[in-house]
């Protein structure tokens, strides 16, 4: 083995480590921490904002791997049997991923507005049982959902600057 394919497996593992480290990072704050600090009742999605920033900085094989893992621990931190974060997370990690890869710049607006669409969708899955099979009104869901939305949404610059930082780690950005 050469030392250059040497020095790219150790990069690849410490790089591995990294997002590893900035998702069990944000389960902490966002499964352990932030329940106690609640604003308004509510407790902020951070795990598909990361997982959307690593989709949007390092394309749709990363966010794909980090959205299975965000998923998971997404289900982890509501105590969700179902398992439904980790199929959403999974596929918006592919697809936020495939769309960094062709046509979003891999800018800070563009990971805004990916996580905006994200945290909707996340939304929507945590009201589809309780509109559909609760029978509860919309009426009361919806301005407790964007408002979630908007507060998960205030993390995105915070979480931003590690999420580029990987990317330009991982030879993604230059």
């Amino acid at each position: 083995m050469s030392k250059r394919s040497l020095k790219r497996k150790w990069s690849f593992i410490v790089l591995l480590l990294f997002h590893a480290l900035l998702l069990m990072t944000v389960y902490v704050f966002q499964g352990m921490i932030f329940p106690y600090l609640r604003l308004t009742g509510l407790v902020p999605l951070l795990l598909p904002v990361a997982c959307t920033g690593i989709a949007v900085y390092q394309g749709r094989v990363a966010g794909g791997v980090s959205g299975l893992f965000a998923g998971i621990l997404c289900d982890i931190s509501f105590n969700e049997p179902v398992g439904l974060f980790t199929v959403v997370l999974t596929f918006a990690g592919i697809a936020v991923g495939a769309l960094a890869d062709t046509v979003l710049t891999r800018k800070f607006g563009s990971f805004f507005i990916c996580s905006a669409a994200v945290l909707a969708i996340c939304a929507f899955v945590q009201l589809f049982p309780l509109l559909f099979f609760e029978g509860v009104q919309y009426r009361l869901l919806f301005p407790t959902a964007l408002r979630q939305t908007f507060y998960s949404l205030m993390f995105t610059f915070p979480l931003w600057f590690f999420v580029r930082s990987l990317g330009i780690r991982a030879g993604v950005l230059v």
